[in-house]
This record gives structure tokens, sequence and C-alpha cells, in this order.
């Protein structure tokens, strides 16, 4: 027998508490269920010297500041899971752990969520799942050749493990550079960009960039210019590491190559690099395959949405996918208000 709720949202990490945080206030009836058995989201499973892109203070949930981590300006990504575990419990947020969302159903005047631990009815779905799940490799020509190792962002941990190895970083946005500044002096880095790295100037972080994404969903609302958002600043914030290995010169990149072969990379002008593993800094993509059959997707392939909310379905709310469903809403600062905004709105759905 299905249990049941006004509002399911599925996803336990930073936009799902965001969520819970707002419906909690609102006194909406909702629960949170979370694949991952303990709380921090996607952070538990992040390279061990990753940094954030701003001080604590300016990386916070709703209602409640990161603290400073000792010794850092910019937390390490373990001290944001201890943040978003303390920030569930301290605002007692119904997270149910360890338990998959597999598909959602239209059931009458009800959605139905199927999940490994029974079904739930709810009268709307937030979806929250981020993107950690569904990392994107671009189809480079030769990549099924290469006899070497081949991992995306979300299996790097430490250099340690390519020690003394010959190591191709693709990628030049800030998880290809902190990974290729990572690296450097311990392997033998390529690191190789589409375009030539764009650092943003040395004193910009996440603070700035916050406030440029919303500069510029404003002058898109108010049918003004665009200004160009984050990507008018540069690609790659400047954190200490990366800052410390560019330098030092160790961030020296090359053009795009054009193929793989069974043992590196060649590029157009016939010079050729070998590897022994080729890390894909080439992001990511929406995790939404729990929606899959429902018919939210227009013509394009794209979920249209005014909000968060699907204008197939209004029922349907998204959160924390990028500036599709608010500006840095993939961001712990960020998505705070789309955060709000999302309950409003489900509060006017429901009444």
């Amino acid at each position: 027998m299905s249990r049941r709720t006004d509002v399911v949202v599925i996803g336990g990490g930073q936009s799902g508490l965001a969520a819970g945080y707002h419906l909690r206030r609102l006194g909406i009836e909702h629960v949170i269920l979370d694949a991952q058995a303990t709380p921090g989201g996607a952070w538990q499973h992040t390279w061990d010297s990753l940094r954030l892109f701003s001080p604590a203070a300016y990386s916070s949930l709703p209602g409640r500041l990161m603290p400073a981590q000792d010794g850092h300006l910019y937390p390490d990504a373990a001290h944001v899971v201890s943040y978003l575990a303390d920030y569930e419990k301290r605002y007692e947020l119904a997270v149910q752990h360890g338990g998959w969302a597999h598909a959602v159903h239209r059931d009458g005047a009800f959605l139905r969520v199927e999940t490994d631990c029974g079904d739930w009815q709810a009268r709307a779905v937030v979806s929250a799942t981020g993107t950690w799940t569904r990392p994107f490799l671009p189809a480079v020509p030769g990549r099924r050749e290469f006899t070497g190792r081949q991992l995306h962002t979300v299996q790097y941990r430490s250099p340690a493990e390519f020690a003394g190895q010959r190591v191709i970083v693709v990628g030049g946005g800030n998880s290809g550079a902190q990974i290729a500044a990572d690296l450097a002096g311990t392997a033998h880095l390529t690191w190789v960009t589409q375009r030539p790295p764009r650092y943003l100037a040395d004193d910009i972080d996440g603070r700035a960039l916050f406030d440029a994404a919303t500069a510029r969903r404003r002058a898109l609302d108010e049918g003004r210019a665009d200004t160009g958002g984050v990507a008018s600043l540069g690609d790659i914030v400047a954190v200490p590491p990366v800052r410390a290995a560019r330098d030092a010169g160790l961030l020296t990149a090359k053009p795009m190559f054009s193929r793989l072969t069974a043992t590196g990379a060649q590029w157009a002008d016939g010079t050729a690099a070998v590897a022994d593993a080729v890390i894909w800094c080439t992001g990511f993509r929406p995790a939404l395959a729990h929606l899959a059959g429902l018919r939210l997707r227009g013509s394009r392939g794209h979920i249209t949405t005014s909000g968060t909310g699907s204008l197939e379905d209004p029922r349907f709310h998204f959160l924390g996918y990028g500036d599709w469903t608010g500006p840095a809403s993939a961001t712990l600062i960020g998505v705070g208000r789309p955060a709000r905004e999302t309950a409003r709105q489900l509060r006017d759905l429901l009444a």
C-alpha cells in the first residue's frame, strides 16, 4: 500500500534540503527521498582536494550560515558534507535515506513515486536529483580504441593513483583545471581544452558569479539585453591550488586532440601523445530518468518551465539544475531563492 503526502522531493542533496526547509516553513506536508545512505548528497563522492569557489559564509543554504573551516578560506568537500548533515538534523527535515526513486507515474489525481522502499502518492513532485549521477562523455573518434584507463570526473579521487603515469585531462572548466592542478607534479600531465583557458580575475569567486548569474536572469526577464552572465567573466575560478599551479607554469593547455588512438591521443597536425589514462572533465546532464514516459519534454527534447514548474504539468517542479531552473541554482547559495519560490508555488497549487 502506498504512503501518501502532499509533496515528494526526489533527492536529498543541497537542493532537496533547501526545498524541505521552505516547505516546512510553509507547513506543507512532504517527504524527501534520498538515494544516498547518509547525508551530504554528491559532495560525499568528490575528489579529495576539491574546494568551493566561495568562502563559507557565501556558500550557505537558507536559514543557516555555513561555519568557516579552520585554516581554509574556501572549504573542502568534507566540510560541506558535515554542514549538510547538520542542516538536515537542525531543521528536522523529513529525509528518508537509502531509497532510490525509479519512476514517477500519473495515478488519477495523484502522482505515484516508485522507490526501492515502497511507493509514495503525492499531489506534487519536486525533482532535485542534480547531475552527478549522469556524467557526459563526448563522442570523440577512437574513444573505444584507447587501451588505457578512461574515467570521468566522478571517478577521480586523488593524484596518488596516477603517480608517474602519463595522464591526459580533458576539460577547460573548473573541474578540469582543479584536477589538472591536482595531478601536476605527480603525473606526467597533458591538459587539453576546447579553447584557451579563461581564468577569472584572482579576486573573483563564487560571490561575483552568483551576482552575475542573477543579473543576467533579471535582464532576460525584463526584456533587456543579455549580459552574458557567468560566461562573460571566464570559465575557471582561480582557487588557491589552481592559482599556484598556473603561476608555477604547470598548467599549460593544449588544444583539443582530433582523436584517441590505442596508445594515446593524436592532433590534427600529426602530433601525438602517449597516455596511460584519460580523465574526462566534460560535464554532466540532468539526472531525470525517473520521469521518462511522462511526456514532459517538448518538441526539442527539453522540459519547458515557468520558474521551476513544468508548463506541461504544473505538479512537477525542478530544482538545482543550473540556470534552467534559476540563476546559479546548482550552487549552495544559489538554490535558496528558487527553492523558496517553488514552495510558494506549491502552496498555491495545493490550495
